[in-house]
């Protein structure tokens, strides 16, 4: 799997030319202003994206985040204060990374509600009419070229600022690479970290041992983050590849000019990679060892993000609240529909 995360065969940049069935195509330029990214540039262009793109998301950047989200998490949780029961997704584990890349990027708070609004009528697939989502889409990227121009006029602290100003020898993104930056970072930038949390408390209330040995010794958490990274992926799939010329993976050849899935899942529970891969166990010695972000140059760059809200994030939530407990039956649980994204629509518990 993480040859074929890195193979040059397989083509971001050839998708842009084929139509899937179904769909309908976007204005031209609406489908610049929100597909000219990273995840659809193979190199030299998505190394070149990659390189301006990263001198503004530092490390220093993301740890700084860390005071921020410790105390999102205390209001969120506060909020949960004297209520006996909460969905941890509505309530919970969608509200802070949402509001965390909100921030970072410095999108208004009066704009949040509506722009969410927006994109998930765009992830929404076959649920929606083909020109529902293009409404969103147009919507969308007219707010997001006002909200460059604003920057732009009165720059600030927030990420967006600082990708206008990025440069490297003279070379900056584009206006069209800008907004179609904004949209990667705001979908993958929580839609991910909301399944990633949701999926750990999922498993951990199937397993309430193991949530009484993180309450007990808080340095699991990190442990508990990557095995259910693995075990759960919050991520189904990888986007979409076309196959440039022919490719042999085993004894099986895929012609060129097929689209090709890669289940990040099912190699995530290989048992050539993995010992005993159906058992959730955050002791195992193997876990880092899963494509859960993906490998090679599309290697998530907001995974020290992810990591950082979730290990926050769950453990606030188990100190919290010790008595936490499924409200219903955990096999009635209903999981998101689609190719992508993998986590429960909602996760109904008991606070005390």
């Amino acid at each position: 799997m993480k040859h074929a995360l890195n193979d040059p065969r397989l083509s971001k940049a050839a998708l842009k030319e084929v139509r899937l069935t179904g769909s309908l195509p976007l204005p031209a330029d609406v489908q610049a202003a929100t597909s000219t990214h990273m995840l659809n540039a193979d190199p030299p262009e998505h190394t070149r994206l990659r390189r301006l793109v990263s001198r503004s998301f530092t490390a220093r950047r993301i740890e700084g985040l860390r005071p921020r989200v410790e105390q999102l998490t205390r209001e969120l949780l506060d909020r949960l204060e004297g209520r006996s029961e909460a969905d941890l997704i509505d309530d919970f584990a969608f509200p802070l990374p949402f509001q965390v890349i909100c921030e970072l990027i410095g999108l208004p708070d009066v704009d949040r509600d509506v722009f969410r609004g927006w994109t998930n009528t765009m992830v929404a697939g076959a649920a929606v009419a083909p020109e529902e989502t293009n409404a969103a889409a147009r919507a969308a990227a007219e707010y997001v070229a006002q909200l460059l121009e604003r920057k732009r006029a009165e720059p600030d602290d927030a990420l967006l600022s600082s990708l206008i100003q990025a440069s490297d020898a003279g070379d900056r993104l584009t206006a069209d690479e800008l907004s179609s930056l904004v949209f990667v970072l705001l979908l993958a930038g929580h839609e991910t970290t909301v399944n990633l949390i949701g999926n750990a408390i999922y498993l951990l209330l199937r397993r309430p041992e193991l949530a009484a040995a993180l309450r007990a010794d808080e340095s699991l958490l990190p442990a508990v983050i990557e095995e259910t990274l693995r075990y759960e992926s919050p991520v189904k799939n990888a986007t979409l590849r076309l196959t440039i010329e022919p490719v042999t993976y085993g004894d099986v050849t895929i012609p060129a000019g097929e689209i090709v899935v890669l289940s990040l899942m099912s190699a995530n529970r290989d048992s050539g990679s993995f010992t005993d891969p159906d058992r959730f166990d955050p002791r195992r010695p193997d876990a880092d060892g899963h494509v859960a972000f993906g490998h090679g140059i599309h290697f998530c760059l907001g995974a020290p993000v992810a990591r950082l809200e979730a290990q926050v994030a769950v453990g606030a939530l188990l100190r919290r609240f010790p008595a936490l407990r499924a409200a219903v039956p955990l096999e009635e649980l209903k999981w998101r529909p689609g190719l992508i994204m993998h986590g429960p629509v909602h996760v109904p518990v008991r606070l005390r």
